[in-house]
């Protein structure tokens, strides 16, 4: 694929999700809190998953941008067979496949406020930024550390898809838990 069009997509991928989360902050703190169920998480809760991820991830790419040796952008970005995978298992689907999560990326049980999303938001700013930087290296031949394995490296182009598509992903979960609150709690006012 393309590289210019690939790191144009993601940047609007990065904004809507940017968006969407400023959108959140005009919601009632008791709205962002509600869970569909004791084993569902809250608005809250799906955007403090990311910020988890974002801790790590924001400083890796950072690292790996401003230490690349190669400095020449690929007009193509290849990616691979692994990075591809985890990109392809993070886009967001009608029906999520439910994925385990990692206990210290699980939020479940936070005392959360809307700082949350101030966090996310400036995270946000960062990776959108970050995918600035990257137009100045190789996109296949930078490579990242994952948050899951030491061992494992993906192409600096697959690690961008992976964080990005996964908070896209979560981000509409949130929205997900918002309109369940809405519509639980328009129902609890009519029954009074």
């Amino acid at each position: 694929m393309d590289t210019q069009d690939l790191l144009l997509a993601l940047k609007k991928n990065c904004l809507d999700n940017l968006a969407e989360v400023k959108r959140l902050k005009g919601f009632d703190f008791e709205l962002l809190n509600h869970k569909a169920s004791v084993s569902s998480w809250s608005a809250l809760e799906c955007i403090e998953h990311l910020n988890f991820y974002g801790v790590f991830y924001l400083p890796e790419i950072n690292k790996r941008i401003k230490n690349s040796p190669h400095k020449i952008p690929k007009p193509e970005f290849l990616s691979s067979w692994l990075g591809n995978y985890f990109a392809k298992a993070m886009l967001p689907r009608e029906k999520l496949n439910k994925m385990k999560t990692f206990k210290s990326m699980n939020p479940a049980g936070s005392t959360l406020s809307v700082d949350v999303l101030d966090t996310f938001i400036q995270q946000q700013e960062q990776m959108c930024q970050l995918l600035e930087n990257a137009k100045k290296v190789d996109l296949n031949k930078t490579k990242t550390a994952i948050s899951i394995s030491k061992f494992i490296k993906l192409r600096l182009g697959d690690t961008f898809r992976v964080v990005i598509y996964h908070n896209q992903r979560h981000v509409l979960q949130a929205l997900r838990a918002i309109e369940h609150a809405r519509k639980t709690m328009t129902r609890e006012l009519v029954t009074q």
